[in-house]
């Protein structure tokens, strides 16, 4: 495997307070993330805004206005991050795909790849730009636009479940499941669009619980009790 993009939710980068950044959480991706450009493997990263923006919820606001504060909440994730993973020698960018003043560079497909290629992590921020487009559908975007291998799913959730085992102690979790299973019994691992970009496209996802130790590490290098999805 020579490049991934690794996909974090914002809760995630809460850690258990749920809400804000958790920094010995997200210092302690910053170290796996390094472990493995130490390894020679290029890594994007997308992450989520639910650690301050869930807009979906509100039916008082309207959606496009709702979906633009959304994304703002990534581009302070991707800053934020970037930062603890400068903090522990990597060399990082931010790309967002509109104008963010000094704050990001624009995003270029060449320029990613140019930076990736050096072992540079680069962040994408922003979604895809528009409203009504999760960060699932802006990671399956980008993945296939950088030409990744796979897209690691780092979750609170070790896999993919036929029912939600939060809900349901009998859920089953699927081992390996194939992208037109998942559509099929909308298993949402990713929302509709982003399973029909990686049905379309034949990328390959692996889902895995983030809190588990060295979990990306782990996921990378495929020894890891999470889901693989495959196309």
């Amino acid at each position: 495997m020579k490049r991934v993009l690794l996909k974090l939710s914002g809760e995630a980068l809460a850690g258990e307070k749920k809400t804000g950044f958790d920094e010995a959480t997200v210092s302690g991706i910053a170290g796996q993330v390094k472990a493995l450009t130490e390894k020679g493997i290029q890594i994007a990263v997308v992450t989520g805004g639910g650690n301050f923006w869930r807009g979906r919820s509100s039916e008082n606001m309207d959606r496009t206005k709702a979906d633009q504060i959304g994304m703002l909440a990534t581009v302070m994730n991707c800053i934020y991050v970037s930062e603890i993973f400068r903090s522990q020698g990597l060399r990082t960018h931010v790309m967002t795909p509109f104008l963010c003043g000094s704050f990001t560079e624009l995003f270029s497909k060449d320029a990613a790849l140019a930076a990736l290629e050096k072992g540079e992590i680069v962040f994408f921020a922003g979604g895809t730009g528009h409203p009504y487009f999760s960060t699932d559908t802006a990671t399956l975007l980008r993945a296939i636009e950088i030409e990744a291998d796979e897209i690691l799913l780092a979750k609170s959730i070790d896999g993919v479940y036929d029912d939600d085992p939060k809900d349901n102690p009998d859920a089953r979790k699927f081992d390996t499941i194939t992208i037109d299973e998942v559509i099929a019994k909308n298993l949402k691992v990713v929302d509709m669009t982003a399973s029909i970009l990686a049905r379309e496209n034949r990328m390959p996802m692996f889902v895995f619980g983030l809190n588990e130790e060295n979990s990306i590490l782990r996921a990378a290098e495929g020894a890891i009790d999470g889901t693989k999805v495959t196309v």
